[in-house]
């Protein structure tokens, strides 16, 4: 048996070398994910807080809450959110009183997702107001949903309503084409802009039909006085 030590050839230099940097660049790749994320998330709570301040103008105090399908509870401590639970927002005023709800709403437009933020207001049993989190539609077309006066006309006094039984909407939100609106829970489309149209009515919908039928027979834990 020769004793002679095994070359290692070039190729094989060349693959332990790349294997070595791509586990070095994974290391620092992961390692800048976790040092960066504290910031990320703070950063968006930021972002989304803006969006809240936005739609709830009287707001000086945000408090996230998840509704469950038993209750609702407090975000904060809670480690992981409860099974199917939904993320709220109550909004308090300058005294401490309960000045609205706001929520998230998402689904596909023509793009991308368009997710809104929009404000519920409980004594009206009506949305009143929205804003963009985020979205990727057409320029000029789809994100007339943020500067078009006559739609952002529909979110004044959005009829969410519950239905007798408090298990659901009384009337399903929903988009109808531009200048056909016959009742207060119909959303008017956009002229040449019905998919996100449709997107926002659709996604709102979604949202309130889960949301508003857990949160309005607890709403004691927010306010304390039930409803």
């Amino acid at each position: 048996m020769s004793d002679t030590p095994k070359t290692i050839t070039p190729s094989f230099a060349m693959v332990r070398t790349l294997g070595l940097v791509s586990v070095i660049c994974g290391i620092i790749i992961v390692g800048v994910y976790q040092i960066t994320l504290p910031a990320v998330n703070a950063n968006k709570k930021l972002a989304l807080e803006r969006q809240v301040f936005k739609v709830l103008p009287n707001a000086k105090k945000v408090v996230t809450y998840y509704a469950t399908p038993t209750g609702i509870v407090i975000a904060e401590g809670q480690d992981q959110p409860p099974a199917q639970a939904m993320v709220f927002y109550a909004v308090y005023d300058n005294s401490n009183k309960l000045a609205g709800i706001a929520a998230e709403a998402s689904s596909a437009g023509y793009a991308d997702q368009v997710r809104v933020l929009y404000a519920y207001d409980i004594a009206k049993q009506a949305i009143t107001g929205i804003g963009v989190v985020s979205m990727r539609e057409t320029p000029g077309i789809g994100d007339k949903i943020l500067t078009d006066e006559d739609f952002l006309r529909n979110f004044t006094a959005l009829d969410v309503r519950l239905s007798a039984d408090m298990q659901a909407l009384a009337n399903a939100v929903k988009t109808v084409k531009h200048g056909t609106k016959t009742n207060p829970w119909q959303i008017d489309a956009i002229a040449g802009a019905t998919v996100t149209s449709k997107a926002v009515g659709r996604g709102i919908n979604e949202s309130a039909q889960t949301l508003i039928p857990r949160l309005l027979p607890h709403l004691e834990k927010l306010t304390g006085v039930t409803p």
